[in-house]
């Protein structure tokens, strides 16, 4: 392979389990490996993933296997070979792999659209976007799409002058500006709120961009069918339990539901091709 990936395999003991998601009551009928972009650490993310998965693989009986890769450039590169069968993925790469991959969408979260922003350290003098202008700042990487292009574009429009520094994940973004190795950073609220308190407090929110529809959870071509309708139902049937809204509240989600492909006709409307990577 030309890229690293990270698997991770978390093992709960049996009470632990029984917690978090119910017994499987059916024979496992299908294996599929799922992707999910590395916007914080990989065993971060499969804390919050693996009892969400584990719930959904025991009420289809189809198993569900986390993965990530080691940053976002990584996790696109997988995404462009068609390396995981089902990913959550970012609204702009989602609208580049449905027409480079074959990814389409299962469900999103219908509830909290996705906001970029740039923040700052709390004590930071800077209050203005103009203040900007001829400092480097850090992104998570090119091709995120409200951590950094949306952020960028804005910016360039602007007619602030900066110097793009790409730190790999979101996660790594706040920690740098929190150390002080950059004045301000790219990410989203979605992220920032995943924080641990005692680092969000360090943070201020400079900007923040419009709402646009958020992050798919999406399925390549040759998953059958059936299989996805029943992802579908069981994603969507996680809002409806107490359990189920519990393991939604850990990913900071409100309510997933069924998806289109012309959900992210907002973001394709936007015109930012010159902001992509160019081998896209």
């Amino acid at each position: 392979m030309k890229y690293l990936l990270f698997t991770f395999i978390v093992i709960f003991s049996a009470s632990a389990v029984s917690q978090q998601a119910p017994a499987i009551t059916k024979a496992p009928t299908q294996y599929y490996t799922f992707g999910v972009v590395p916007q914080q650490s990989a065993f971060k993310l499969a804390e919050m993933w693996t009892p969400v998965l584990q719930y959904v693989s025991a009420q289809t009986g189809i198993v569900l296997k986390f993965v990530t890769a080691k940053d976002i450039p990584s996790f696109e590169e997988a995404l462009a070979q068609g390396q995981y069968d089902i990913a959550y993925m970012n609204p702009y790469h989602y609208t580049v792999f449905h027409e480079k991959s074959g990814y389409n969408p299962l469900v999103r979260d219908v509830k909290k659209p996705l906001q970029g922003i740039i923040v700052t350290r709390r004590d930071s003098q800077i209050t203005d976007l103009s203040q900007l202008h001829g400092l480097t700042l850090a992104f998570p990487a090119p091709a995120a799409f409200a951590a950094s292009i949306v952020p960028r574009a804005e910016l360039s429009r602007a007619g602030i002058s900066i110097t793009p520094r790409y730190v790999h994940s979101h996660d790594s973004v706040y920690l740098n500006v929190i150390k002080g190795l950059f004045m301000a950073g790219g990410g989203i609220m979605r992220s920032l709120e995943h924080l641990p308190p005692e680092q969000r407090a360090k943070l201020k929110v400079l900007w923040q961009s419009q709402e646009y529809t958020g992050h798919a959870i999406a399925a390549k071509n040759d998953v059958p069918q059936p299989h996805k309708e029943q992802l579908i139902n069981a994603f969507a049937q996680l809002g409806k339990t107490e359990q189920g809204r519990l393991l939604l509240e850990k990913l900071n989600f409100r309510e997933l539901q069924a998806a289109t492909n012309e959900d992210w006709d907002d973001v394709r409307s936007l015109g930012i091709h010159s902001l992509s990577r160019p081998d896209y």
